[in-house]
C-alpha cells in the first residue's frame, strides 16, 4: 500500500509544480490583461476546449478505457491490441469533432457566454475560439496515452507534462510583451502550440514503456463495443458536470470582468486540488480495477481508505486557509497592472467560497473509482444529475440578490450534494468500500487541527497586516503568513496524532 502512496505523492509533486507554474501563467495574465473584455475572451474561448476534453476524454473516455484496460493488464489479455484500437478510434473521432466545433464556433460561445452577445468580447470569443479549438485534439489523445501510462504504474511522465503548457505560455507572454505583440491573440494562438509539445512528450514517454501508437481504422470487436457501451453513462456525467460549467459562465458573463474574477480564484483553488485531487483519483482507479480484478477485496478497502485518508490530511488544511486569509493572497498574487482593488475583492469572495467546497471536489475523486472500477457508471450519473438540477437552480435563482458569486455558492453547494450521495451509493457495495476505524479516528484530529491552524493564520494576518500594505514586502509578509500555517498545522497534526511519524518513517524505509 506504500507504493499507491508513494505514487499519490509523486504526481502530486509534479501537480504541485505544474500548478505553481500555472499560478505564474495566471500573474502574468492578470499583470497584462486584468479583468477586462480580452480577458473575459480568452477564458471563455480556452476554456471550450479545455471543457469537452474534461467531457470526453479525461472524463467519459478515461473512466471507461481505464478500469478494461487495467483489468486486461492483470489478466494478460492483449490489453495492446485494446488500447491501440481505442485510440484509432479517439484520433477519428477527434477529427470530424473538430471540424465541427471549428465551424460552430458563434454558438458555442453563445452557449457559453451568451451575456457578449451585443458588445465586443462576443466577436473576440469567437475569433480566438476557431483558434484555440484544435487542442482538444492534441490534449485528448494525450489524456488517453497518460491513463495507458498510468494503468502500468507510470504517473509522473504524465504528471510532469503540464508544466510543460504553462511555460509555453509564459514564454510567449514575455516575447508578446517584448515585441508589442497582441497579447490575446498571441494567446490563443499558443494554446495548440502547447497541444503539440504535451502530446509529443507523452507519445515519448509511451514508446519507453513499449506502446507505439499505430493509426488503423477503428475494428468494432466486443471489448470495443463495451468501451462504448460503459462510455454512454460517463458521457452523461460528464455532460452533466460541463452543463454546471456553462451554468456558471453564463450567470457570469452578463457582469463585465465576472468571467475572469471567477477563472482567477478558480485556478487558486486548483492549485490544492489539482495537488490532491488529481494525484489520489489517478492513483486509485487502476488500483482498485486492478484489485477487483485480482479479487481483493481486502487490499482494495485498505487502497480507498489510505487514499482518502491522505487526501483528507492534505485538504481540510488547505481549504481553510484558502477561506480565511483569501484576501492577502489575492491582493498580493494578482493586484498589479490592469487587475485593480475591486477586482481583488470580488476574486477573493469567489475563492473562499470555492475554499469551503474543497473537501468535497476531492472527496469526490477518492469516491467516484470505488463506482467506476467496477463499471458502474449508471449511478454516479443519477447523483450527478440530481446535483446539476440543484446547482442550476441556486446559480439562477440567488443571481438576482447576490450577483455573480451566486455562481461560486451553487457549485460549492452541489459538490457537498454530490459527496453525500456518492458517499450513501457507496454502502451498497459493502465493507470494502467503508471508511475503517483508522480514517474514523483521525478525520476529527485533522479537523481539529487544522482549525487551530485557522486561528494561528487569522491572528498571523493581523500582526502582518502593515507589512503586506507595502508593496515592496507583501510577498514577504504572505510568504511568512503561509509559512504560520504550515508550522502550525504541522505542529498540531503530530500533536494531535493526526498524522503520525511512524507512519512517514515507514513511507520513506520502502522507497
Amino acid at each position: 500500500m506504500s507504493g499507491m502512496i508513494r505514487s499519490i505523492i509523486g504526481l502530486g509533486s509534479w501537480t504541485l509544480v505544474s500548478r505553481g507554474a500555472g499560478l505564474v501563467r495566471e500573474l502574468m495574465m492578470a499583470a497584462y490583461l486584468g479583468a477586462g473584455p480580452v480577458a473575459d475572451a480568452f477564458n471563455v474561448a480556452f476554456s471550450l476546449p479545455n471543457m469537452f476534453r474534461r467531457f470526453f476524454a479525461e472524463g467519459a473516455f478515461n473512466q471507461a478505457f481505464v478500469p478494461l484496460y487495467s483489468k486486461k493488464l492483470e489478466a494478460g489479455d492483449d490489453a495492446e491490441d485494446f488500447a491501440q484500437n481505442a485510440f484509432s478510434g479517439l484520433t477519428a473521432f477527434l477529427i470530424v469533432f473538430t471540424l465541427i466545433g471549428t465551424f460552430a464556433m458563434p454558438l458555442l460561445v453563445w452557449a457559453m457566454a451568451s451575456g457578449f452577445v451585443g458588445d465586443g468580447r462576443f466577436d473576440m470569443a469567437v475569433d480566438f475560439g476557431r483558434i484555440t479549438f484544435v487542442y482538444i485534439g492534441f490534449i485528448s489523445l494525450f489524456a488517453l496515452l497518460s491513463g495507458i501510462l498510468n494503468a502500468h504504474g507510470h504517473f509522473a511522465e504524465a504528471g510532469a507534462v503540464p508544466v510543460l503548457m504553462n511555460l509555453v505560455f509564459i514564454v510567449a507572454m514575455m516575447l508578446a510583451h517584448y515585441y508589442a505583440w497582441d497579447m490575446g491573440r498571441t494567446l490563443a494562438w499558443t494554446t495548440p502550440v502547447t497541444g503539440v509539445a504535451q502530446l509529443a512528450w507523452t507519445l515519448y514517454a509511451a514508446r519507453r514503456i513499449g506502446f507505439i501508437p499505430r493509426l488503423r481504422m477503428p475494428r468494432l470487436t466486443p471489448d470495443f463495443k463495451r468501451l462504448m457501451v460503459n462510455m454512454g453513462p460517463a458521457l452523461l456525467v460528464g455532460g452533466v458536470v460541463q452543463i454546471n460549467l456553462l451554468v456558471s459562465r453564463q450567470v457570469a458573463s452578463g457582469t463585465e470582468g465576472a468571467i475572469s474574477w471567477l477563472v482567477y480564484a478558480d485556478r487558486l483553488y486548483q492549485l490544492p486540488l489539482g495537488v490532491v485531487a488529481i494525484a489520489v483519483g489517478t492513483v486509485l482507479l487502476p488500483e482498485l480495477s486492478r484489485r477487483l480484478q485480482a479479487g481483493d477485496a481486502a487490499g482494495g478497502r485498505e487502497a480507498f481508505n489510505r487514499g482518502t485518508e491522505l487526501a483528507l490530511l492534505l485538504t481540510l488544511p488547505a481549504a481553510v486557509a484558502l477561506v480565511i486569509i483569501a484576501l492577502p493572497i489575492t491582493e498580493v498574487l494578482y493586484q498589479r497592472g490592469a487587475f485593480g482593488a475591486d477586482d481583488t475583492a470580488a476574486t477573493a469572495l469567489a475563492l473562499a467560497i470555492y475554499g469551503l467546497g474543497l473537501p468535497a471536489f476531492v472527496l469526490q475523486k477518492a469516491l467516484q473509482p470505488l463506482f467506476f472500477a467496477r463499471e458502474d457508471m449508471k449511478r454516479p450519473f443519477r447523483y450527478a444529475v440530481w446535483s446539476m438540477v440543484l446547482n442550476a437552480a441556486l446559480a439562477f435563482g440567488l443571481m438576482p440578490w447576490i450577483g455573480f458569486s451566486a455562481a461560486a455558492w451553487a457549485t460549492t453547494l452541489s459538490a457537498w450534494v454530490m459527496v453525500a450521495q456518492l458517499w450513501w451509493g457507496a454502502r451498497a457495495m459493502g465493507d470494502e468500500a467503508r471508511f475503517d476505524a483508522r480514517v474514523l479516528s483521525r478525520f476529527w484530529r485533522i479537523t481539529l487541527a487544522s482549525a487551530l491552524m485557522g486561528a494561528a493564520l487569522w491572528g498571523g494576518w493581523s500582526l502582518l497586516q502593515p507589512l503586506l500594505e507595502q508593496r515592496a514586502y507583501r510577498i514577504l509578509g504572505l510568504a511568512i503568513l503561509i509559512g504560520i500555517g504550515m508550522a502550525s498545522y504541522a505542529l498540531a497534526a503530530v500533536a494531535l496524532r493526526a498524522v503520525r511519524l511512524s507512519d512517514l518513517k515507514a513511507l520513506r524505509r520502502q522507497r
